[in-house]
């Protein structure tokens, strides 16, 4: 990828089949909004330092190493050679050790995405790696050391390359079942699914990510400039929360039958006044030829 660096280099192998392969990254915060922390008196940048928790002193980079806390307070000292020590020898290789169904893998345990294209050499052996996946419509899991750390990574086809996605190892992928295990059971039956349904057809789409902006960056860029230029800074919007009655009511009125159920009645009462009139009308024309006897008094209201 011209103008971007790989954050690695190596081979993908399947079978006895091997090809030159770089990683690049697919998604990235580098262009979020940073801001640095400042002395308010002075206007300067603060430095990070590192200071002892009991004696409250700086301490310098030369004098800090790595611990882990065996009980409270106490550590056992793990030096930075022994952790390099520790970790896995590379190889430079993506070894594929299956192919699995695409949906095969739950999206929880994505963990960050890379574009994964040909170095050079090997470009046809790339190719028909990327085209026989997507014709068997599978992804390949493989494993390597990534970032000083065995990684496993989920392989689909994508565009002109390929997708390498770093997967979460199960360890670090909490339960579900313990999530929603105080989740009380219902089921929703009759119109109240029925409208769900229906919100849920009218509300269909495609996914475009163009058509949704950051607007928590966005507020800060128009903040950042006012500053800049000496203005007032903008005023946040007032956001009104709707306060639904019930969910089924809120279901119709979501589904636009409220205002169908408002109108029905309007034209039922104006039907029967248009009904009425003909009545009336015969009554008074009875009421012309009655005698004066025969007609009924009434009160002046």
């Amino acid at each position: 990828m011209a103008g971007q660096r790989a954050q690695w280099k190596g081979f993908i192998k399947f079978g006895e089949v091997s090809a030159g392969v770089a990683l690049y990254t697919a998604a990235s915060t580098a262009d979020r909004i940073a801001f640095n922390t400042i002395n308010t008196a002075t206007g300067n940048r603060v430095n990070r330092v590192f200071v002892d928790s009991e004696t409250e002193e700086a301490v310098p980079k030369e004098s800090q190493t790595k611990g882990f806390e065996i009980e409270n307070g106490h550590y056992v000292i793990i030096d930075p050679d022994e952790i390099a020590a520790a970790v896995p020898e590379s190889n430079k290789t993506l070894e594929i050790e299956a192919f699995i169904p695409c949906l095969d893998v739950d999206d929880v345990y994505f963990d960050k995405p890379y574009y994964l294209t040909p170095d050079k050499m090997g470009s046809d052996a790339f190719a028909a790696l990327r085209d026989g996946m997507r014709k068997s419509k599978v992804a390949a899991i493989a494993r390597t050391v990534l970032f000083r750390r065995m990684r496993t990574v989920l392989i689909r086809p994508h565009g002109k390359g390929l997708i390498a996605t770093t997967l979460n190892f199960d360890y670090e992928v909490r339960s579900s079942k313990k999530a929603f295990e105080g989740m009380p059971k219902i089921k929703i039956e009759g119109e109240m699914l029925d409208l769900a349904k229906h919100i849920i057809s009218t509300k269909k789409g495609d996914f475009d990510p163009a058509a949704f902006d950051d607007r928590y960056e966005a507020a800060l860029a128009d903040l950042v400039k006012a500053k800049i230029e000496g203005k007032a800074i903008p005023k946040r919007k007032k956001v009104e929360v709707s306060k639904p009655n019930d969910l089924l009511a809120a279901l119709r009125e979501s589904a636009g039958m409220m205002k169908a159920a408002e109108d029905k009645p309007k034209r039922t009462a104006a039907n029967a006044n248009a009904g009425s009139n003909r009545p009336r009308a015969a009554r008074g024309a009875a009421a012309k030829t009655a005698s004066p006897k025969d007609t009924p008094h009434r009160k002046a209201s």
